[in-house]
């Protein structure tokens, strides 16, 4: 391939010769000028930075010089047979100028694939002309070229996120060393769709030379892929297995602004990698970032700071219009600015802000009902209109609808027609839609909360930041001027929206993460490099969690089980579950419900369908508990052959439900690699108790017994919760396992299944010495348990059994507690 290459550049140089002979070499280029010339190839060196020491003549016609180049390079080739691949390709990795790659972008030969590019290629190249970054390629390879490190700062809609891993395309050179170019993404809809822009800009297939990786989904082909987008934990998760991530000759971080998890604790693992491996780039992306403090905290050759490299945006101005009351139901409230903009503004898409499927699915159903309502009665005045959903387990052929154009008028004299989205805060920086005029902000989103004391971490509706409205704006200023309505007072954005979002890492739950640190050999928490450390308390909890789970032994070592458990892809909780599942002859069903338990939520209830919706969930009830519902659910669907109709008819999520047959394969296949076996028990209540035993291995800590009246419980923790409405259980059992507490007007536990107490004793007896427990009313439930089962008054293990309280696990959180 590297041979094909070298001779189609050659070709290309000569029919270069013909068409261009007197343009003189220069470093920088203007963006008029690459505008007005179309050069056709790529020359082996960076001609104007060797004008004085190469024998070029500062008038000598690039051509000349080009082809002086290649000459020279062959007859080093020729010299040095056995030299590195790098230099039978016409130019040097990492020694590219701008002129170079614009060459190659405008011939006819795609040099990557050797074959002629299509005219959908020169097209898109047109368009990808036209963003901002593109101007500045001169400047990003100047950089480039001199920095290992590289913070970069560009705006909304400059196009950073697909050019900028193709200008290191054409730098690293990636494809004759067997590299790989990497790109993450905070979430996995951004790295799909993005993936699928840049296959489509480089004329190549998706899955070939470019392709993502997101979790439970690999779109790559070992030895082919050059250019992979994936998400930030997919990243993090190779670093387990590869701590020198030795595949990559660039890794760009992009939307780090957003400070997720993963995107943290990656940053700090990249910063030592920096170290060892100088022949690593590393690009730090964000369209708004705190510059001083990313460039401070990656200064790791020297005192020096990595180079600051800007783009500016291509934004229009845009309007901001408030409301002056605060609304009562920001939904409804949405769906009204929709129809008055459809109604009375001039064409342009609109993209609207909500928390989550639920809200988008229903978002969507009634605006085109009310819109067809409208059309009826005002067909003159009123255009169809296209609402479009946007989250993240969305299929990708779905997902990419959002690109798609806006339907056209019912006729020629009719009015136009106009596309809406209504997403997640997905769409704020990850994705860019052309189009978008109108921008509707709730002003809302649902964030991740953790509390370490009581091990719960819950996903709530929260306010957004001030950084995030002002992201949400920038949407409708990326055509033309555009208008922006917050559903909120001027006075509520001024005075009670925080600045930034607060990281993740200060507010999440640390158990997996954890995890994979000690995984990839990181065992000392406290010195790791955080950009923001968290609290102590929640690196506290997740060593007592993995310590509790037999991840981790009284050394800190990882066990066996850990070993296995940080290799899957789950909750440690879940994978637990999953793993020792073939003791209780139910490793099928488990798998089931692991998978029903990774996506979202496969129940829809609208707002307006809500007795409807719950009907059509008595319809999977089967006692036991929730957890066998979900078991019956994914069952059924399968049963009726992925069918959309009856999933639509049963207020079932197609998209989840789906996405839960994908990721049941996947770890079916993992299961396997590591000879875990897939097994049955036939008999349903055997199959039922079976199940709630392997639930206990790995959820022992969500356990609540029953206290008070009807659906009043309480957690280990001593917490006062309620069984959530949506729960299906038969009966009030006394002692229950969750999946998960959710708060609104009050705290209530989710996905619940009833359990015998003697389990928790049974297959958790280390974490139920109660000696070790204070005073409390769940002790006092917890010791009737033991009085029953044992005539103790405590569990049959003592304290000796762990092994004592020696130890680098104690140590560490010694050290934790003294912080």
């Amino acid at each position: 391939m590297v041979k094909d290459s070298y001779t189609t550049l050659i070709v290309t140089l000569r029919s270069f010769e013909r068409t261009r002979s007197t343009d003189d070499v220069e470093v920088e280029t203007s963006p008029d000028r690459q505008k007005a010339e179309t050069p056709k190839e790529d020359p082996h060196h960076d001609l104007g930075d060797r004008q004085d020491g190469a024998g070029a003549s500062p008038r000598e016609p690039l051509f000349a010089a080009v082809l002086r180049e290649v000459a020279a390079e062959r007859e080093r080739v020729a010299l040095d047979d056995g030299a590195s691949a790098s230099r039978n390709f016409p130019y040097l990795p990492r020694e590219v100028t701008a002129d170079q790659v614009h060459l190659a972008l405008e011939h006819d030969t795609n040099p990557f694939t050797n074959q002629p590019h299509t005219a959908q290629y020169k097209k898109i190249l047109k368009a990808r002309k036209t963003l901002p970054v593109f101007a500045h390629m001169a400047e990003f390879y100047k950089i480039f070229n001199k920095h290992q490190i590289i913070i970069m700062v560009g705006e909304t809609g400059s196009g950073k996120t697909t050019q900028i891993p193709q200008f290191v395309a054409y730098s690293d050179l990636p494809h004759i060393k067997n590299k790989i170019v990497a790109c993450t993404q905070t979430r996995r809809v951004a790295a799909t769709a993005v993936a699928q822009r840049v296959a489509d800009e480089m004329d190549v297939q998706l899955g070939q030379q470019v392709g993502y990786s997101i979790r439970f989904e690999d779109m790559t082909e070992q030895g082919t892929t050059f250019i992979k987008y994936m998400t930030d934990g997919i990243l993090l998760r190779e670093s387990m297995h590869d701590p020198e991530l030795s595949r990559y000759s660039t890794i760009i971080i992009d939307d780090a602004h957003e400070r997720t998890l993963a995107t943290d604790i990656l940053m700090g693992v990249l910063k030592t990698l920096a170290r060892r491996r100088p022949d690593l780039k590393l690009i730090i992306m964000s369209a708004t970032l705190d510059a001083l403090k990313f460039q401070k905290y990656f200064a790791v050759s020297s005192d020096a700071l990595p180079p600051l490299f800007k783009v500016p945006g291509r934004t229009h101005p845009v309007e901001v219009f408030y409301t002056l009351e605060e609304v009562s139901d920001y939904v409804e409230d949405a769906i009204r600015f929709v129809l008055e903009i459809h109604c009375t503004e001039e064409p342009g898409d609109i993209l609207v802000f909500m928390t989550g499927e639920e809200e988008i699915e229903g978002v969507c159903h009634s605006i085109k009902r009310e819109v067809k309502d409208l059309i009826n009665a005002y067909p003159e005045t009123v255009g169809p209109l296209e609402c479009i959903p946007l989250y993240s387990w969305l299929p990708p052929q779905e997902q990419q609808r959002i690109f798609d154009p806006a339907p056209e008028a019912d006729s020629p004299d009719g009015p136009p027609g106009r596309k809406v989205v209504v997403s997640t805060n997905i769409a704020e920086s990850s994705l860019t839609i052309d189009g978008i005029v109108y921008v509707v902000d709730p002003g809302f989103s649902k964030q991740k909360v953790y509390n370490p004391n009581t091990r719960v971490e819950s996903l709530l509706v929260s306010p957004i930041s001030k950084e995030s409205a002002w992201q949400r704006t920038g949407r409708a200023g990326r055509t033309r001027p555009g208008k922006c309505f917050r559903l909120y007072t001027e006075k509520y954005f001024m005075s009670e929206l925080e600045e930034q979002t607060k990281p993740e890492i200060l507010r999440s739950n640390l158990v997996s993460t954890v995890l994979m640190l000690v995984k990839a050999g990181i065992k000392d928490l406290v010195e790791f490099d955080y950009l923001d450390e968290p609290a102590p308390e929640s690196l506290l909890k997740a060593l007592e969690v993995l310590n509790h789970l037999a991840a981790v032994d009284d050394d800190g070592n990882l066990t066996t089980l850990g070993s296995i458990m940080a290799d899957f892809p789950l909750d440690p909780q879940l994978s637990k579950m999953l793993i020792v599942s073939p003791e209780f002859k139910c490793s099928n069903e488990i798998l089931t419900i692991t998978a029903m338990l990774s996506v979202p939520s496969v129940w829809l209830r609208p707002s307006k369908k809500q007795e409807e919706a719950d009907a059509a969930k008595l319809l999977f009830a089967v006692p036991g508990g929730d957890h066998l519902i979900l078991l019956n659910v994914f069952n059924k669907y399968i049963l009726n052959q992925h069918d959309k109709d009856w999933t639509w008819i049963h207020y079932l999520s197609a998209p989840a439900l789906l996405q839960a047959v994908n990721v049941r394969e996947q770890l079916e296949r993992m299961m396997a690699r590591f000879e875990v076996d897939l097994v049955s028990v036939q008999d349903q209540s055997e199959m039922s108790l079976s199940v709630k035993q392997a639930l206990c291995c790995g959820f022992f800590m969500q356990v609540a017994h029953k206290v008070g009246g009807k659906r009043n419980y309480m957690t280990l923790n001593n917490q006062p919760v309620l069984l959530h409405p949506s729960c299906r259980l038969d009966t009030q059992p006394e002692w229950v396992i969750f999946n998960e507490l959710v708060v609104t007007t009050r705290p209530f536990i989710r996905t619940v299944t009833g359990i015998r107490p003697e389990w928790l004793f049974k297959y958790a007896n280390l974490y139920f010495d109660l000696r070790d427990w204070p005073d409390s009313e769940t002790k006092r439930a917890l010791m009737r348990v033991t009085k029953k089962t044992t005539g103790r008054s405590g569990a049959r293990i003592n304290k000796a059994t762990r092994g004592g309280e020696s130890g680098e696990v104690e140590e560490l959180m010694r050290r934790l507690r003294t912080r």
